[in-house]
């Protein structure tokens, strides 16, 4: 028995709540671009071939750096398969579909924590501070409304932090957000001192009792010393007035760019401590597989995935749901 197969018997087992079952459902449906254009390479491949050769394997290897799985997942798979089917003395190429999906399920299986983020659990601080960076267009604010609404909905308070004043409209944005998510928010006039909101959100945040705090940012490269300096202005002035703040740095990212994204991961984690990713518009691309290449390469974790416009589609990224909706 593989792994898939070892993985499927455990997901017999497992019950749900209708709540549970409705967002595998707006997964499965969000991944539906990537499955079609992956698998369907897959199949294209495999079609009218009876053996499993070098040809085929670098046929393989098109097509899933062509599906935005990532080089370097990409290697990890082929070099995985290439001993299996040494081993184990796989002929028929109508395998190797089983076979990859075994590699990719393992790959993002066996390393994944026992625990998915959760909304509803206990935080460690109060407030707990996230602080959340990208650039400009991935859908950082839009994921920030959505996280307040899930914060919100799990009951807790929370409080957003319109830290982004370089942008004209972010305020704005942000504020509608707020309206959306049903959350307070601390806002300042467009080009007032980003530090400074952040530090006036804090003070605001610990004299309300407040439980969550998100911190907007302005969208920004990595190769702008300046932003990234403002970054680090912004973290030193929170702490100031909140021990260890932020307790959280998230990094949003467009799964729509495929391996721009990867590099963006890159570049920003040599930067910034980023403490956990998030996935954006999933539902809208067929390089959803960049999500197995950013699980398998980096130390941080993906935490959230956007599978919709809605304000409930922003989800708590679990491995093992993930590899079911794929393969489903």
């Amino acid at each position: 028995m593989g792994f898939f197969d070892r993985f499927k018997s455990s997901q017999q087992e497992e019950t749900r709540t209708a709540e549970q079952e409705h967002e595998q459902e707006r997964l499965e449906e969000g991944l539906e671009k990537t499955k079609s254009s992956l698998f369907g390479k897959l199949d294209r491949l495999i079609r009218g071939k009876d053996t499993v050769d070098a040809t085929t394997l670098d046929e393989l290897e098109e097509v899933l750096v062509t599906s935005d799985v990532g080089v370097t997942t990409t290697l990890d798979i082929i070099k995985e398969v290439e001993e299996r089917v040494a081993r184990d003395q796989y002929v028929s190429a109508k395998e190797l579909d089983a076979l990859i999906r075994d590699e990719i399920a393992r790959l993002m299986l066996e390393h994944a924590p026992e625990r998915p983020a959760d909304f509803s659990a206990p935080l460690p601080y109060k407030p707990h501070v996230i602080m959340v960076v990208g650039v400009n267009g991935v859908g950082k604010t839009t994921t920030i409304g959505k996280m307040a609404y899930r914060y919100r909905k799990a009951g807790k308070s929370v409080l957003l932090g319109a830290a982004d004043t370089f942008r004209a409209a972010a305020i704005e944005q942000l504020d509608i957000w707020a309206d959306r998510a049903g959350v307070p928010i601390i806002k300042q006039k467009h080009g007032a001192d980003p530090a400074a909101v952040a530090f006036d959100t804090l003070a605001s945040a610990k004299s309300r009792d407040t439980d969550v705090v998100l911190i907007d940012t302005a969208g920004r490269l990595h190769t702008k010393g300046g932003l990234m300096d403002e970054l680090s202005k912004i973290k030193r002035v929170m702490d100031r007035q909140v021990a260890d703040a932020p307790h959280e740095v998230l990094l949003v990212l467009d799964a729509s760019t495929g391996q721009n994204a990867i590099r963006q991961a890159e570049e920003f984690t040599k930067s910034v401590d980023i403490t956990g990713l998030v996935l954006t518009k999933l539902d809208g691309t067929a390089k959803g597989g960049i999500v197995i290449g950013i699980s398998n390469e980096f130390q941080v974790p993906v935490k959230y995935i956007g599978v919709g416009e809605s304000v409930e589609d922003l989800q708590v990224f679990d491995r093992r749901r993930f590899v079911e909706a794929l393969f489903t």
